[in-house]
């Protein structure tokens, strides 16, 4: 992937040498919650694609999550090669999202980006290095553990720079379903609708994460020329190796199609390459399509 010399964000913040809240529990409702229901939402979380934060909520009782203050962000050294590749890839977003907003008559928000080491305070409760990436709508950040990169690549088996900007292209994709009001919808939904088709629709709103990841690629590609050689399938493989099928069928050996919440290996690839080959917003209209 060609990114080095392109502009970086400025909208990330370096919490990596920060204690993490002191690696205590996380909160919500008010409420400690213990290492066991940790476990259990991380497990859920990760192998079932279930945003932990969520879980941690639900099976604590407890309403909405307590928000943290956390401590001032620290600048990020010159020679830091990963930090400087995560602003321009999240620069390069932002390029791309504000020209489609501004041609549709309005104008984007930019996110924040919140590296991390281990434990991190959120708007949403306390975030962990082990629920991999995410995208926290109360305070409009994504977070990532810059580790999640080497499970990515030696634990998943998804190498490569562009699998990397896939993964934080996905969680962006969260921030523009955010301020379209898709993601809120679909969150009024929660109690009033069946778990299963709760997961339904979170899927819908996964594989649309996915297709916004490829209009990204797609128009950075047109704008810059950011692809090499092999890009597109190490993107692609990315999302085979996380597909809900491909990890539940790692993690138990078993595949509930039921409880899926991002989508199959297959639909994520399909929903990708949808976004990348068109650049259309309205060619990842997930919730409307006849079949995923």
């Amino acid at each position: 992937m060609k990114w080095e010399g392109n502009r970086e964000s400025d909208n990330v913040e370096d919490r990596r040498s920060d204690s993490g809240g002191g690696g205590g529990m996380p909160v919500f409702g008010g409420r400690g919650i213990g290492i066991g229901t940790i476990v259990v939402a991380l497990v859920g979380g990760w192998a079932l694609g279930i945003n932990p934060l969520t879980i941690l909520g639900l099976l604590s009782g407890g309403g909405a999550p307590v928000a943290q203050q956390s401590a001032p962000a620290h600048s990020t050294p010159a020679n830091d090669q990963m930090a400087r590749f995560v602003r321009t890839v999240l620069a390069d977003t932002e390029d791309v999202w504000t020209g489609i907003f501004r041609q549709n008559g309005s104008q984007y928000r930019d996110p924040k980006l919140v590296l991390f080491t281990r434990v991190q305070p959120t708007a949403c409760g306390t975030g962990q290095a082990a629920m991999g990436p995410f995208y926290c709508p109360a305070d409009q950040k994504v977070y990532i553990d810059l580790s999640f990169y080497d499970q990515l690549k030696n634990q998943l088996g998804a190498p490569g720079e562009f699998a990397q900007a896939y993964v934080i292209a996905h969680e962006v994709g969260h921030h523009v379903q955010n301020l379209l009001g898709i993601s809120g919808k679909v969150d009024q939904m929660r109690g009033r609708v069946s778990k299963v088709e709760y997961n339904r629709l979170s899927v819908k709103l996964e594989l649309q994460a996915d297709c916004l990841a490829g209009v990204w690629a797609h128009h950075a590609q047109a704008a810059r020329q950011i692809l090499e050689q092999g890009d597109v399938e190490s993107a692609m493989n990315a999302a085979a190796k996380i597909g809900d099928d491909a990890l539940q069928r790692a993690q138990t050996g078993q595949v509930v199609p039921d409880s899926f919440t991002h989508g199959t290996s297959a639909q994520r690839q399909r929903w990708f390459m949808t976004g990348l080959q068109g650049g259309s917003i309205k060619a990842c209209d997930t919730f409307s399509a006849s079949s995923l």
